[in-house]
């Protein structure tokens, strides 16, 4: 597979000198043709000075970015072959929306056919045609966002930066540019690149997720993998609404158990047990949706319904054990009412299990 953007060894700081703050520090990272990359990560992690270092936006320290085979580390942003969508829209107030999508083109004097032809798709595409002689104050939330991916579209760029586009939108209006950017990529076949803090646009959106903490990236997957075993603590608590459950304990080699409190959880045979010393301080992750209420289980472990919070399809209970809260997910047809009993049973095949000093994934 052939890569479009290849971030080498980049590193970029705010400031100069002893004063200067570093965000990034030599970040290496492979984006192919066609894919749908998301940057993932809470506010501060890198995220967006990534995005922008692509564009040309910010100058970077070290490093280099190239774009389809072009070295274009100093090239300016309009000679990188990209089209961005902002957080704000960005719309030129005073101009209609058919002038705000050919603004680029009318500036780099392209022909008024070729103009007419490229705003013709976009709007069609975008299902915008009714609103080309209208203003961006006259449009919606929904609509002014369509506008400026519009505006991108019209560009033939060989790669869209997306930077938390949908952020300002409720959720309705989010869950339907959602639908609309992703058949958009099915449809144009470009590659895209995507910063948001929101786990679930990342996961119904991208081909892979560089989920990123403090400049660094934490792992580099495909929504699947990321969910299902995160590389260390801080992906398997980030992804998951609710995150997932934590258990601090150790480890039992001889009986091949977990242990937290007066609790012991049988283990499967996982390899990692043959390297692990006698009664090894770990953590057990389980998923809300991992913890099963079967009284026809073994291994059960007894506890009681302490809140319950009803999702519509799903239902949260939360219960606690030795203590430490966690939550189970089950049907939300549920009769389980506050201080009913739990039996519990832990899947622990779905289960993950991190070391507690280094918080990797064992």
């Amino acid at each position: 597979m052939n890569r479009c953007v290849e971030v080498k060894d980049l590193s970029f700081k705010y400031g100069s000198g002893k004063g200067g703050v570093n965000i990034l520090s030599n970040l290496d990272l492979d984006i192919y043709d066609g894919e749908f990359m998301v940057l993932l990560g809470p506010s501060g992690c890198g995220k967006t000075t990534l995005l922008n270092c692509i564009a040309g936006l910010l100058d970077i320290n070290d490093g280099q970015i190239w774009i389809e085979n072009d070295n274009v580390t100093w090239k300016e942003p309009k000679d990188r072959h990209i089209g961005m969508v902002f957080q704000s829209y960005a719309l030129y107030p005073s101009m209609t929306v058919e002038k705000n999508l050919s603004f680029g083109l009318r500036m780099t004097n392209t022909p008024k056919k070729i103009i007419n032809n490229k705003i013709k798709q976009a709007s069609e595409l975008l299902q915008i045609e009714g609103l080309l002689h209208r203003k961006p104050s006259q449009l919606s939330g929904g609509q002014r966002q369509r506008v400026a991916i519009g505006r991108a579209l019209v560009r033939d760029a060989k790669v869209f930066l997306f930077d938390e586009p949908l952020s300002n939108l409720d959720a309705k209006l989010r869950a339907e540019l959602r639908y609309e950017i992703k058949k958009l990529h099915r449809d144009l076949g470009s590659t895209m690149i995507y910063v948001t803090h929101d786990q679930i646009e990342a996961m119904t959106l991208a081909d892979r997720i560089a989920v990123m903490k403090d400049g660094v990236i934490q792992q580099l997957d495909s929504p699947q993998s990321i969910y299902n075993k995160p590389n260390n603590l801080f992906v398997a608590g980030f992804i998951g609404s609710p995150g997932m459950n934590f258990f601090d304990g150790v480890i039992d080699i001889k009986n091949n158990t977990f242990k937290f409190g007066n609790i012991s959880i049988k283990l499967d045979s996982y390899d990692y047990i043959d390297r692990l010393s006698e009664n090894t301080n770990v953590i057990l992750g389980v998923r809300p949706e991992d913890i099963t209420t079967n009284s026809d289980l073994s291994s059960l472990i007894q506890t009681k319904v302490e809140l319950i919070e009803p999702m519509g399809a799903d239902t949260l209970i939360w219960s606690s054990i030795e203590s430490k809260p966690f939550s189970i997910r089950i049907e939300g047809s549920t009769e389980l009412k506050l201080n009913d009993s739990l039996n519990i049973y832990f899947d622990i095949a779905r289960s993950s299990i991190f070391d507690k000093n280094s918080e990797e994934r064992l």
